[in-house]
């Protein structure tokens, strides 16, 4: 029997750029613009600092928003810490999955390194996005319930096959590749107990990760061909069976593309939050004040309970600013306190606000066993206020997602706003986006990204 690597592979080659739709090339392109901004806002963060400081030599790739030069394993890793740093991402439903923070930092900087031109970036993007997505689906919820970031274990798997679609790899030099990074994955969701930073690691880890397979696979390093469905493969160490939909995968690859659907988040918290933020933020709107609430109770799924609900004590009562982005009591108390929840609604300040500590002290969850997720996120607030009255709020659907997907102004005006946070002023930030405009064409060159 075929292997699914090498169904995978066989339909990764065939992909030819010129037969890409308009519509999956702006989604591309949007969401290099993202990332870039994304990179900027959080250029002088700790941990990007700390990234920069440990990084060793140098090379031909960017870190954006920075001058020094790195090779493109290091350049990737910082580029997709910071474009994950602040949970402000892209996401796929139905995965859940962050492919951008992976696909992108590790595609631009092997083209650096290798001198890729537009087409290929593209080739290669699309790819790796398409792949990482695909994967999530094939046992939705059980990375994450085995404890593991779906972004980093799945992630490096589509940055392998992303880098080795941009450098022209054959068949078996991807299947290779695919079978290489299942060695390197990795990625524990311990983060959730304290909120400490080693999530924002891992989209950087798996991008580098995803070019050394590739590299190793492009000159004659040998990986397994069944890395996905074997007795001891990806599956069976990061989901604890290898049973799934392989279909979900390798069916309909290079012609109906999940990647069209990629979801741009509004907010810089946890994906499963937005929709209990939008609710939060529509009561506010109605007049629901912190002091006139009793209770707040939210119907969830049951997927999200064990990462943005539990232990509800230590979720009522965040430690920082980093661990109230997997706090739907915080981003809920923030969306009603605050109106948003946006970089500034993220600090030490907000954390310690007194109006959302009291707030968040009053809402707790029910698990609702008809809850679409991970197939759809949706919101549900139910607000008894002091006076006995009960008001309520539903969401059906991710704002920024299919249903209601952010115009590309709104994703631009994102884009200015990451970059101003970081520092930048609107003419360098304007010279950044005309670059991205026309990454796809011609030699890459991103000079106008660094300092």
């Amino acid at each position: 029997m075929t292997s699914v690597a090498v169904r995978l592979a066989a339909s990764i080659v065939a992909v030819e750029v010129g037969r890409l739709s308009a519509r999956l090339r702006e989604i591309t392109q949007d969401l290099v613009l993202d990332v870039v901004g994304l990179c900027l806002a959080a250029r002088r963060t700790d941990y990007v600092r700390a990234a920069l400081a440990a990084a060793t030599g140098g090379g031909n790739s960017t870190a954006i928003g920075h001058g020094r030069r790195f090779d493109c394993g290091q350049a990737a890793v910082i580029n997709g810490m910071a474009a994950h740093g602040e949970d402000f991402d892209d996401t796929f439903e139905g995965g859940p999955i962050h492919a951008g923070a992976v696909i992108v930092p590790a595609v631009l900087a092997a083209a650096e390194e290798f001198r890729a031109d537009g087409a290929a970036v593209l080739r290669g993007i699309v790819i790796g996005v398409e792949t990482a997505c695909r994967l999530s689906l094939v046992a939705p919820k059980r990375v994450h319930m085995a404890g593991f970031h779906p972004t980093a274990v799945l992630g490096t798997m589509g940055a392998a096959a992303a880098v080795g679609a941009m450098l022209g790899l054959g068949e078996r030099q991807i299947v290779d590749a695919l079978g290489i990074a299942g060695s390197m994955a990795g990625g524990i969701i311990e983060y959730l107990s304290d909120g400490s930073w080693t999530k924002r690691l891992h989209p950087g880890w798996a991008a580098q990760a995803g070019i050394r397979a590739a590299l190793l696979a492009r000159h004659g390093f040998v990986g397994p061909t069944t890395v996905f469905e074997g007795t001891h493969g990806l599956f069976h160490g990061f989901a604890r069976s290898a049973e799934g939909d392989y279909g979900k995968l390798t069916d309909g690859f290079g012609t109906r593309w999940l990647a069209e659907t990629i979801a741009f988040k509004p907010f810089a918290c946890g994906t499963m939050t937005h929709p209990y933020i939008d609710c939060a933020i529509r009561l506010a709107r109605r007049g629901v004040a912190v002091d006139a609430v009793e209770e707040m109770l939210c119907e969830v799924g049951e997927g999200t309970v064990h990462r943005l609900w539990e232990p509800l004590a230590q979720k009522q009562s965040p430690p920082n600013a980093y661990a109230a982005k997997f706090s739907t009591p915080f981003c809920i108390a923030a969306g009603v306190v605050l109106g948003d929840a946006g970089l500034a609604a993220f600090t030490e300040e907000t954390v310690r606000d007194p109006r959302i500590r009291s707030l968040m002290r009053k809402i707790r969850y029910v698990v609702d066993p008809d809850n679409p997720y991970p197939r759809e996120f949706t919101g549900h607030i139910r607000a008894k206020l002091r006076t006995g009255e009960i008001i309520e709020e539903r969401q059906p659907h991710l704002r920024g997602g299919a249903h209601e997907p952010l115009s590309r102004a709104a994703i631009e005006a994102k884009f200015f706003a990451n970059a101003a946070f970081g520092g930048w002023d609107r003419a360098r930030a304007e010279r950044a986006r005309d670059r991205v405009q026309g990454l796809f064409s011609g030699a890459v060159d991103l000079t106008a990204l660094r300092e």
